[in-house]
């Protein structure tokens, strides 16, 4: 397999015979349009997404080590689906609406100021990740390790402490509905 490092790719439209298998470590995509293609057999290293479209990638086996995503479009991506070995994501300022991490371990992962609809974390770990405001309208936490998280400045969550372990995590008194809205509790 090609391996590719530190290389810059800028605006381009990719398809699915323009985009290369290979390993790539160390490179940036700006403005680049990577929807709807199949990313099997690709690993990504160190990389980083800007400003890029990655709606309904397919990630089967891909390996995202390290890599951050910045005002990228993302919508229903099952990175469930992804190698789980090393995995490693921060996102900032993205649209991660439908997406799937289902059962994955993505401890110290950040999604600041992310828009989250209806994305799946039931039975993921997020151990120690950060989730600063992200807004999660109907995101599903279920059987989710959500301890030691800082869901500060996040809006429209909604997280059963009874069936999610929350130890540690971190609340605004604003998203004390988010915890209590099961028990019909008014607050304020």
């Amino acid at each position: 397999m090609p391996y590719i490092e530190e290389k810059a790719f800028n605006d381009l439209n990719f398809t699915k015979s323009s985009f290369e298998i290979a390993d790539y470590e160390q490179c940036t995509f700006e403005h680049c349009n990577l929807s709807g293609l199949d990313l099997r057999g690709n690993n990504f290293e160190n990389c980083t997404f800007k400003n890029c479209d990655l709606s309904n990638i397919k990630v089967p086996d891909v390996s995202f080590q390290n890599v951050r995503f910045e005002h990228c479009k993302m919508l229903g991506i099952h990175f469930h689906a992804s190698n789980p070995f090393l995995l490693e994501f921060t996102f900032s300022n993205c649209q991660l609406d439908y997406s799937s991490f289902y059962n994955l371990k993505v401890k110290k992962s950040k999604f600041i100021n992310c828009r989250l609809l209806e994305t799946d974390f039931t039975q993921t770990e997020l151990t120690s990740s950060d989730f600063q405001g992200s807004d999660l309208s109907g995101a599903t936490f279920d059987q989710t390790i959500v301890e030691k998280v800082d869901f500060r400045n996040a809006i429209h969550y909604s997280i059963d402490p009874e069936r999610n372990r929350i130890k540690g995590g971190r609340f605004d008194l604003e998203g004390l509905p988010g915890l209590l809205g099961k028990y019909g509790i008014k607050i304020g």
